[in-house]
């Protein structure tokens, strides 16, 4: 994220005038406070900002001045809000555009009013074009404005290698069928010179008839032959190809960090999958098929033109440069954009349609049918609008072109006629000459619908590749070691945000004991959560370090950090299969009677056992075919099975009954025996019996030691307890003890 913009000459002598000499962050402001566009500057010195409008200072304080700075989003704008003991003041007005750039900015100054150190860590890229500035295609860094069509081309090719000598054989077996093709019209000529009408001086002569039939016969039967074996061929590399990138695209999906896919839509990755590679499976077997066969036949017929008479061949060739500057005109002036916006209001529905899908419960409990039925109208009616409007030009385009090209061939009959009749060229010839001269019409007319496979195709190429260009946030370095874990934890100095303008976590220190439990309390949104996805190295801390049995968790291998830690989320996941290939997941090679042990501490093994499949029993999408509390104890199965040495439980127990609860609470005391456990839970019954609380309040730690300690401190968990009471007792007929 850009924060020190390049002022011009004018406003930056002002800037210094008003800031000092130091300029340390400098952002556009393009909004007057009445909310007209506008070119103004927000900088910020060592102690001092500025509001710089054409070379003018409108307005500069101290920035100690204020208490809190804060972005203040509105209609389609947002101002940077100062607080000077109570009385807020508008530092500026900005678009929505540059909304994120200060949040940043209003961070940095919250750090500078309070003299505390300017924590910016996370370097947000902007979705803008570097180059022009435009808008990118969403989810992607590419810009369709700037984007090298030939490029995109050359990467494919370099994919395309690997499958060199299918395609070698490819090409061979098109050369044979072009040449085939190209002999047609010599064997028209003879059928003609031989029967029809031969040549002053000469008679009909059968042989040569027979001849031209037989080569005619040879014609089509081999260029049919050869086309379905040149089809096949081609078939096969393109779905290898497509097969291959798909390869490529999902393996870097897989090894991308937590922060780059939930900041995709689901929708929009799976288009990439299969959507994306299947046009480019199209695009290549169109391009190593058609597109070189035709271009073959354009260049091979224009060479025996040109040999035959240049003068017939010049008139031949005459509307192809005009058709060739419509073409380009129309479709980089036109249709290009229009194709472009087609395939995002595609992409779009795509992605709303996997939503709804996915939520159909959701949609069905509700009783929002209609509604999702009305917005997908809308999108479907978005996009037959985008595809009538690219239809309409492309319509009006194909038929001028095809009009131009063949008016050259009526102007080679016009002019053979005449030639003929002085004398200059047999009928035969000019059936010849004409045939080839169909032969060149035939690829241009074809070559005007590639751009339109291209322009499907390019976007697609550019998405997939910028997938496979993205780089994971978090890394392993060379250094990187595979460590046996003991089970200390210890969490030093560290401040952690998904976007550092907004830090969830805050100069946390804690330490954890092997075969320790701790228990994770505080409200919602306080840091719970993002803490344990720290100790499974799902993100890298901005500050501070995190310690595995002393060793920095960055130089410890994920995949061996993370197949040492069993977690239980929240959301409870469950693949398609059986019981038991869910269980083993986390453990492929674990026996049967690791299985069933796994099971039975996770009190999962009675109900798995009256199921008519038993352990061989099949799940429904997300196991949909079991109850919520059944779902959990398999999760719970799955993630002791692989004997972690860190048990992470996040809300292991939110969808259990009170009874269920019970037995699951036994069951997590054994396996929570010498095992470092972190859990969370906002029934606090839930950790009664943890070893310590640590009680988070926004991204701080606020209390810390045991149930019985914080109870006698009356602070935060002792609220937290006797909210967790006053609701238990009304509403059910729970002991209040059970929430203590």
């Amino acid at each position: 994220m850009n924060l020190n913009f390049t002022l011009p000459e004018q406003e930056l002598f002002a800037a210094k005038q008003a800031v000092g000499e130091s300029i340390l962050y400098c952002v556009p402001a393009d909004l007057t406070f009445g909310g007209r566009r506008t070119e103004n500057y927000f900088v910020i010195g060592e102690h001092r900002w500025a509001l710089l409008e054409n070379g003018v200072v409108v307005e500069s304080r101290a920035i100690s001045d204020a208490e809190e700075y804060k972005v203040v989003p509105l209609i389609g704008s947002a101002v940077l809000e100062g607080d000077e003991a109570g009385t807020k003041f508008i530092l500026t007005r900005l678009s929505m555009k540059h909304a994120a750039r200060y949040g940043y900015i209003a961070q940095i100054l919250n750090d500078m009013s309070r003299k505390r150190k300017v924590r910016i860590y996370n370097d947000e890229e902007e979705p803008v074009c570097a180059t022009c500035g435009g808008s990118l295609v969403p989810g992607t860094r590419v810009c369709p404005k700037c984007m090298n069509k030939t490029a995109a081309l050359k990467r494919l090719l370099s994919v395309s290698l690997a499958h060199s000598k299918t395609f070698a054989i490819g090409l061979a077996v098109i050369v044979a069928a072009s040449a085939i093709s190209m002999a047609g019209p010599y064997f028209q000529k003879l059928l003609v010179n031989s029967a029809l009408q031969p040549p002053a001086g000469q008679s009909p002569s059968v042989p040569m008839f027979l001849l031209g039939i037989a080569g005619l016969l040879l014609v089509l039967v081999g260029g049919e032959g050869l086309g379905i074996i040149k089809g096949r061929i081609m078939a096969r590399v393109s779905s290898e190809i497509a097969a291959d990138l798909r390869k490529l695209v999902y393996e870097r999906i897989q090894s991308l960090s937590l922060g780059f896919l939930t900041s995709q839509r689901a929708g929009d990755i799976m288009n990439r999958i299969t959507s994306d590679t299947e046009r480019i499976r199209n695009l290549v077997q169109e391009l190593a098929t058609t597109a070189i066969f035709q271009l073959i036949i354009l260049v091979s017929a224009s060479v025996l033109l040109f040999s035959a008479d240049w003068r017939l061949a010049f008139v031949v060739l005459l509307p192809a440069p005009l058709v060739a500057y419509l073409q380009r005109y129309i479709w980089k002036g036109v249709l290009w954009k229009l194709f472009r916006k087609q395939w995002r209001v595609y992409d779009k529905a795509n992605s709303f349609l996997h939503d709804v899908l996915s939520g159909i419960r959701v949609v069905k409990a509700f009783g929002k049918e209609e509604r999702e039925v009305k917005r997908f109208r809308e999108y479907n009616g978005e996009f037959a609008a985008a595809t009538v409007q690219s239809e309409k030009v492309f319509s009006i385009l194909a038929p001028i072109s095809n009009y131009l090209i063949q008016m050259g061939q009526y102007l080679v009959l016009l002019i053979g006629c005449g030639m003929i009749l002085n004398k200059d060229m047999t009928l035969g010839e000019l059936v010849q000459f004409s045939g080839y001269a169909a032969m060149i019409y035939g690829p241009i007319s074809w070559l005007m619908f590639m751009p339109r496979w291209v322009s499907n195709a390019i976007i697609s190429i550019d998405r997939i590749f910028s997938v496979i260009d993205e780089q994971p946030e978090v890394i392993d370095s060379e250094s990187s070691v595979k460590h046996s874990i003991r089970g200390t934890i210890t969490f030093r100095g560290v401040y952690f945000g998904y976007k550092s303008y907004e830090p969830v976590l805050k100069d946390v220190n804690f330490e954890v004991k092997p075969g320790e439990m701790i228990g994770l309390v505080g409200h919602s949104g306080s840091g719970k959560s993002t803490l344990i996805n720290l100790v499974s190295r799902f993100y890298d801390v901005n500050e501070g370090e995190i310690l595995i049995d002393g060793v920095n968790i960055r130089r410890i291998e994920q995949v061996h950090l993370r197949s040492q830690i069993g977690v239980v989320l929240q959301e409870t996941f469950l693949f398609g299969g059986t019981i038991l290939d869910n269980i083993r997941y986390s453990k492929p090679d674990a026996t049967y009677e690791e299985v069933l042990e796994a099971a039975k501490i996770a009190n999962a093994h009675d109900f798995i056992l009256r199921l008519p499949d038993g352990y061989d029993t099949r799940l429904e999408e997300n196991g949909s075919n079991l109850s919520g509390g059944e779902r959990q104890r398999l999760a719970i199965a799955r993630a002791v099975l692989n004997d972690p040495r860190i048990l992470i439980l996040d809300e292991a127990t939110a969808s259990l009954d009170i009874d269920t609860e019970t037995a699951i609470q036994e069951a997590l005391q054994r396996v929570t025996r010498n095992r470092t456990t972190l859990a969370i839970a906002h029934r606090l019954s839930t950790l009664r019996h943890a070893d310590r609380l640590i009680v988070l309040d926004k991204g701080k730690i606020a209390e810390i030691g045991t149930h019985t300690e914080l109870m006698e401190r009356k602070g935060i968990y002792y609220n937290l307890i006797t909210a967790q009471r006053n609701m238990a007792k009304p509403k059910t007929g729970i002991p209040v003890e059970s929430v203590v």
